[in-house]
């Protein structure tokens, strides 16, 4: 990805020369999400294109001299399937790492591509071969576990938890989920794994919000098809006039954020997960949508180490509660990565992926 607003273009790359303590991949495959529109459209900052794009991958060891386990000391070797943390070279000696324990935060953290120029080598998924640096958190995938289903859920899989973690969710609360896309997903499933009573999602399209059945989703909302009264009705009703106790925000537009605040009962909970580039403003009553209503507003940018594990020990676990595979609608290879942009861009397809 050479700018902003310009076509990707096919490179060649040489073969990084390893270091000790790195791992060579060959790219199983790497995800095309809402991230990487955002960054085709110029709506991050501090990105040093030209860059390889792909920061939530799978691949299979190559090589990975020195090294002998995983993060967590699971055996690993050539031939092993493996993911990775995307995130990198946080300081741990800052504020955010040490005092905060917010490394989500840490000025030094880089991420795989997204601010990784590609001159710096084959730090982005939409490669034959990802480099992944001395220090970088592998995870040998779980037995049991397909390389179809993490990578289905891709980065959504991980937000998604996050996103429920964050909530800090209680038995027999009610959540509504605003959005149907991966990270939307993820969150309702987890939600459901995490002794909701009811979930609900507001979405579009349709077959978004088909999937989201199989997911555990009790009650859909079709954006397209509904009014926003129409919907606060509904849920009122489902809640005895209340509202819900948690709303996920994974929807990523400027409008969910005042639907989802009235949707929320008084002293309920918002996580927002889905704004993760600025995409505009939304207009918020002080006294009405929080002060009043006695509400927790949370962010949840990015994810850590930690949820990636723990998502993926869950998903070993509850397969049947995750069909991630089912998010995939279409692979592409990696000339027709400009396709695949343009086909998450429209909702074409809920996951496209990468597989060079």
């Amino acid at each position: 990805m050479v700018a902003p607003h310009a076509p990707v273009e096919l490179w060649e790359l040489d073969d990084p020369q390893l270091e000790p303590g790195s791992v060579l991949l060959e790219t199983v495959a790497s995800e095309v999400c809402g991230t990487d529109v955002h960054l085709l459209h110029g709506q991050l900052g501090g990105v040093p294109y030209p860059i390889i794009p792909g920061h939530v991958s799978v691949g299979r060891v190559l090589e990975c001299p020195g090294v002998q386990a995983d993060a967590l000391g699971n055996p690993l070797g050539p031939g092993d399937v493996v993911t990775f943390y995307d995130v990198h070279e946080t300081c741990w000696s800052c504020y955010h790492c040490l005092v905060a324990r917010q490394p989500n935060r840490c000025a030094s953290r880089k991420v795989y591509g997204i601010t990784y120029s590609a001159r710096d080598g084959l730090l982005g998924g939409w490669a034959e071969k990802i480099y992944l640096k001395p220090g970088v958190k592998v995870f040998r995938i779980p037995e049991g576990v397909t390389a179809d289903q993490v990578i289905g859920g891709g980065c959504g899989l991980f937000t998604g938890f996050a996103a429920v973690d964050r909530s800090r969710l209680e038995l027999g609360d009610t959540v509504l989920v605003q959005g149907a896309g991966p990270v939307g997903l993820s969150a309702a499933a987890f939600a459901g794994l995490g002794g909701a009573s009811a979930v609900f999602m507001i979405g579009a399209p349709e077959a978004r919000l088909a999937l989201g059945e199989t997911f555990g989703v009790d009650e859909t909302f079709d954006l397209d098809g509904t009014s926003a009264e129409e919907r606060k009705d509904r849920v009122l009703a489902l809640t005895g006039g209340r509202g819900v106790d948690v709303v996920i925000e994974a929807a990523g537009h400027p409008s969910a954020i005042p639907e989802g605040l009235d949707l929320m009962r008084d002293g309920g909970k918002y996580v927002i997960v889905g704004h993760y580039s600025d995409v505009g403003t939304a207009p918020v009553n002080p006294h009405l949508d929080i002060n009043r209503k006695h509400a927790e507003v949370l962010g949840q940018w990015g994810t850590g180490f930690h949820h990636l594990t723990r998502a993926l020990t869950l998903l070993a676990r509850h397969s049947e509660a995750l069909p991630l595979q089912n998010i995939v609608g279409k692979t592409y290879s990696l000339d027709e990565a400009n396709q695949a942009l343009a086909d998450v861009e429209a909702l074409r397809v809920t996951k496209a992926l990468i597989t060079p």
